[in-house]
């Protein structure tokens, strides 16, 4: 890991460079991705066929098999172990007490003339979710995405996730069938956004998609948006951590670690005052790494983009933290509350030495679907408001439009818009 200063001169340049995060956009992959979502609009059923036999090696039968039978996801859920359904069922007892608490109401409130204002909150009717299913399986993915969308109320769940050489896995089913999805799918890549965005003779069109995947999965999420909602344009995973040394050191190396290991691209951070801690963690990683199934990811993702900062005090670090606006933020320090005001910027704060990153992206309760690539300056984690909308309540009394229509007429007026000025006084002319 690269070792910087903030008191060094070269110390802006080389934290600025951390900041750069966002990859220019690949032409050919953009290219490639529009002639996929082009054939799948176009031919659908069909092009899914074509698609899944080159990139997942396998052939559905006839009729077309993508969908995995209700009975599939049974005896999926009775094929894992014991510990691991106590597991997947114990995680999502916790996201959905959790997200419970997200749920937005309507409401409305009466002026003294008589007219109603208010909001009425509803719930999406279809959602489909994307899940991971190539090199890697994440079935916390499953119960992130779909359990905030169950409480929020959404009237049907579509799940695709893809099966290389058709061989669908039995932890991935589960969490579908222990989270409430309605419908899976056994196709994925950009070629299931697509599916899911236009709708064929057998995977049904939605109204948003959520969920993870490779770049091509990303791509294909940003050509669609607009046709259908989408969550975010997820990017390499990262962790910032703030150390004052109270929290040991290995604890520390394995927390970058957990980053580290998703991908080469993922990025981990530490920041402290304390030049010991730092250089006693840079030790311990070095010794630790060698025992992890992932040490050439770990270390090469450390290597391109992992930091150790040295910072002139907590609140210096807390700062810098912030200006990363990092997707997972720990606080590993004796009195995490204290640096809270100095942070303005983070998907998740992590409090505390025993309130790991690892732990969030399972069972603690909130999403670990979050924003990346410095995008928590602007968006939030994935939640039960991500699958309900607003609609504005408007009840004027003859009152009430008698009070605002000149308003609406002089403003109106004074744009131009001289329709819009008599609709309002025409409701005067009733009086």
């Amino acid at each position: 890991m690269r070792r910087l200063d903030s008191q060094a001169a070269d110390f802006e340049a080389a934290f600025n460079a951390l900041q750069a995060t966002a990859a220019a956009e690949d032409p050919d992959l953009q290219a490639a991705v529009q002639t996929i979502v082009n054939a799948v609009r176009e031919r659908g059923d069909a092009a899914l066929l074509d698609y899944t036999l080159k990139l997942d090696r396998w052939v559905p039968g006839e009729p077309v098999e993508f969908e995995v039978p209700p009975a599939d996801l049974d005896a999926a859920l009775a094929a894992i172990t014991p510990a691991q359904r106590a597991a997947l069922s114990g995680a999502a007892e916790r996201l959905r007490a959790y997200h419970q608490h997200q749920l937005a109401g309507s409401w409305d409130y009466t002026e003294a003339d008589g007219s109603v204002l208010g909001q009425r909150v509803t719930p999406l009717e279809r959602v489909g979710v994307y899940v991971p299913g190539g090199t890697a399986a994440y079935p916390s993915s499953v119960l992130m995405n779909v359990i905030p969308a169950k409480v929020a109320g959404v009237q049907e769940i579509i799940m695709v996730s893809p099966t290389p050489d058709g061989v669908d896995n039995p932890l991935v089913l589960a969490a579908a069938r222990i989270a409430g999805v309605d419908r899976v799918f056994r196709v994925g890549g950009a070629q299931a956004v697509a599916a899911l965005a236009y709708g064929t003779a057998t995977v049904p069109a939605v109204d948003k998609i959520v969920g993870p995947g490779n770049r091509y999965v990303a791509a294909a999420k940003r050509l669609v948006f607009g046709t259908v909602g989408i969550d975010m344009i997820a990017g390499p995973s990262e962790v910032v951590i703030v150390a004052d040394g109270s929290v040991p050191a290995d604890w520390l190396v394995y927390d970058l670690f957990a980053q580290a290991e998703h991908d080469e691209q993922a990025r981990a951070i530490l920041l402290s005052p304390d030049l010991v801690l730092l250089e006693r963690v840079a030790e311990r990683a070095a010794a630790l790494l060698g025992t992890l199934e992932r040490r050439a990811i770990v270390e090469a993702a450390l290597e391109r983009h992992g930091a150790l900062i040295r910072t002139r005090d907590l609140i210096e670090a807390a700062t810098l933290a912030s200006a990363l606006a990092p997707e997972h933020l720990e606080l590993a320090v004796a009195d995490p509350a204290a640096l809270l005001p100095h942070i303005r910027h983070a998907g998740a704060i992590f409090m505390g030495g025993h309130s790991p990153e690892a732990i969030g992206d399972y069972c603690a309760g909130p999403n670990h679907v979050l924003p990346t690539a410095r995008t928590a300056r602007f968006s939030s984690p994935l939640g039960v408001y991500d699958f309900q909308k607003r609609s504005s309540l408007i009840a004027l009394s003859a009152a009430g439009a008698g009070t605002l229509a000149p308003l609406a007429a002089e403003l109106a007026r004074g744009e131009g818009l001289t329709a819009h000025a008599r609709s309002a006084e025409c409701r005067l002319a009733a009086e």
